[in-house]
């Protein structure tokens, strides 16, 4: 299997579709599910599904954004037994297209769909569907994915129509222009100016009517009609309108150098073609093994990404056990497809938490450098272990990634030791 971003597909004998998922790297995951200890990480569905299947098939895509999309419009085609027992199906995500003169793009909850209508938000909106894509398995990657098509294609989400623009305003018996301009999404290039005006209803349909094909994976036909009328607005001298034309036909052709979902970063410090890595590291903290919690952090060319960070509560590891601890966040974390995957893993430096973080790794099938912190006995860091050629010039972000992950535990575990407290 190739190591490209792609849709891949368990198969029963008779060639029925038993599962459906997809991945960054079609090689890596479909090795994890072969891991012996699969029921512990993926459950019960997944292991039946795997016993069950004879054989495997996949599609490559050009980018993960794309794999995202034919992966759902795959399940909703096939609707393979494991993928529907995993979730109820009021808890899928869906991307519906309202049918209004400005219609919104907007992503819900399959228990915010009723019928051909649909109720979205604290202001209860009750809104006719136009299109209904999905159903998405994974929520996080699905706002992700929306974030860089909404960079290509603006489009309206919640905003509504400005009063100013429909009343006509006078100032000392002159009228005057309305002053709206525009909202939030408006003024950074995230929305085309519904609300202000400034986008016509012609305009802004042509703009959904290339969503709706990039969501129903007609990619090629959305290149071939972007490229057409880019040249007719070329030829008509409209050389703003053939520009902006030019820019997305771009960002479409190069998904895979602006996604966010894959596990490849562009830095804005970094020339261009570059490419940053993405360091993740662990850590365990506990009291004499009690309120055991686990955390993972994330660095990318110096900057801790935040939002990447991840928490986990220690279930079956055995009192004072960091080894153990290390394993199951390690395993937990590798069964998270949706995640991007490291490119260095930062442990502790011990030779046991190597060991198994390099043991957890080969059962996945993920061949990911493992670098290990040793402290002194002040806690400070002393020596980085692993490969010189993979640690030289990215110390900084390495030590970075480990102080933040043993600042995140110890924070983490205070406020989840503090909280048992209270409940006693």
């Amino acid at each position: 299997m190739p190591d490209t971003p792609g849709v891949y597909f368990f198969l029963s004998k008779q060639k029925k579709v038993l599962y459906i998922g997809k991945a960054t790297d079609l090689k890596s995951r479909v090795r994890s599910y072969f891991s012996p200890d699969l029921h512990k990480t993926r459950g019960p569905i997944i292991t039946k599904m795997v016993e069950k299947a004879a054989s495997i098939d996949w599609r490559e895509t050009d980018s993960v954004l794309e794999a995202l999309i034919l992966e759902a419009n795959l399940i909703k085609t096939y609707k393979p037994e494991a993928n529907t027992d995993l979730k109820d199906d009021k808890s899928w995500n869906y991307v519906v297209v309202t049918k209004e003169d400005f219609p919104r793009i907007l992503l819900v909850r399959g228990k915010e769909l009723q019928g051909q209508t649909l109720t979205h938000g604290s202001q209860r909106f009750d809104l006719k569907i136009q299109n209904t894509f999905g159903p998405f398995p994974h929520g996080l990657q699905l706002k992700e994915a929306l974030k860089i098509i909404r960079k290509i294609f603006p489009y309206r989400d919640t905003c509504i129509p400005c009063p100013e623009q429909q009343i006509p305003r006078f100032d000392l018996g002159t009228e005057v222009e309305p002053r709206c301009k525009g909202c939030f999404n408006a003024g950074i290039g995230l929305c085309p100016g519904v609300c202000s005006g400034a986008v016509s209803k012609t305009e802004y349909r042509k703009i959904v009517r290339r969503i709706v094909m990039l969501f129903q994976g007609k990619k090629v036909q959305l290149l071939k009609s972007l490229e057409r009328d880019m040249k007719a607005a070329a030829k008509a001298e409209n050389f703003e309108e053939a520009n902006r034309l030019k820019k997305q036909l771009f960002a479409l052709q190069h998904i895979q150098d602006i996604s966010l979902l894959k596990d490849e970063y562009r830095s804005p410090n970094m020339g261009t073609g570059l490419q940053a890595v993405r360091i993740e590291a662990y850590d365990v903290a506990h009291l004499r093994g009690s309120s055991a919690v686990g955390v993972m952090t994330v660095v990318i060319n110096g900057m801790p990404l935040k939002n990447d960070y991840r928490k986990f509560i220690l279930r079956k590891t055995k009192a004072g056990d960091d080894a153990g601890g290390l394993r199951e966040i390690l395993s937990r974390r590798l069964g998270h497809d949706e995640w991007p995957m490291p490119r260095i893993i930062a442990v502790d430096g011990s030779t046991a938490q190597m060991n198994v973080a390099q043991k957890v790794l080969d059962e996945y099938g993920f061949k990911i450098p493992i670098v290990g912190v040793t402290k002194d006995e002040h806690h400070r860091a002393r020596e980085i272990k692993g490969d010189r050629s993979l640690i030289n010039n990215r110390e900084r972000d390495i030590l970075l990634a480990n102080a933040e992950a043993h600042r995140f535990a110890i924070g983490y575990h205070r406020a989840k030791r503090s909280k048992n407290f209270l409940q006693q």
